[in-house]
């Protein structure tokens, strides 16, 4: 599994475009400057056959419509999130921020779920806390957070949809996953979830 990351817009949001041997793959998060995304997408050679994401906040989704319509991807996102698409315009104007609307989900995504893309095998983990929609994405042995887990941070649940306790049952999950896995988040850097457990005191809490 090849993971190509982009840190993009005045957020530093990642997005990560993960694909197989086949060269097909899907794209995690497509936060904000759309032609940056898309040539990568040339570059690597890749169909990018789902648009997922790992929640509907609009620093996550700015270049959502542009990305789409240049791959045809379906694009997938928690049916708790889904709501967010069509506002993502609103709610970035309270922050200040340009986002223009986006389009509606074509898959509402549930907990256990799996997305499968030839080779390569994604399973759905429900996360809520940073938004009542939020997932993670576990494939092989990487695990894209989204804003659920950060390197020696957590998401913040201050905000419409947010949810300290429901924050604190999904760190719970995560932390509880046998083994160690990559941690691809939605900011900052990769780490693993074994440094997590050693040195994130909110992710032990």
């Amino acid at each position: 599994m090849e993971i190509g990351m982009m840190t993009l817009g005045a957020l530093g949001t990642n997005c990560y475009l993960v694909y197989g041997e086949k060269k097909t793959g899907i794209l995690i998060d497509p936060a904000d400057s759309g032609d940056t995304i898309i040539q990568c997408i040339k570059a690597e050679g890749v169909e990018v056959k789902y648009i997922v994401l790992t929640h509907g906040h609009f620093d996550h989704i700015g270049a959502l419509r542009q990305v789409q319509e240049f791959t045809g991807a379906q694009i997938a996102i928690h049916e708790k999130d889904a709501y967010r698409l069509p506002r993502a315009d609103r709610e970035a104007a309270l922050f200040g921020m340009p986002c223009e609307a986006q389009p509606r989900a074509d898959v509402l995504l549930h907990d256990g779920d799996e997305i499968k893309v030839d080779d390569l095998l994604f399973r759905v983990l429900f996360t809520p806390g940073h938004t009542e929609g939020s997932i993670c994405l576990l494939g092989g042995k990487a695990l894209f957070t989204g804003d659920t887990l950060f390197c020696g941070n957590v998401g913040r649940t201050d905000l419409p949809g947010g949810s300290l306790p429901w924050l604190e049952t999904s760190l719970a999950r995560l932390a509880a996953l046998e083994g160690n896995y990559a941690v691809y988040p939605g900011h900052g850097d990769v780490t693993n979830l074994d440094a997590e457990r050693r040195q994130n005191p909110a992710f032990m809490a």
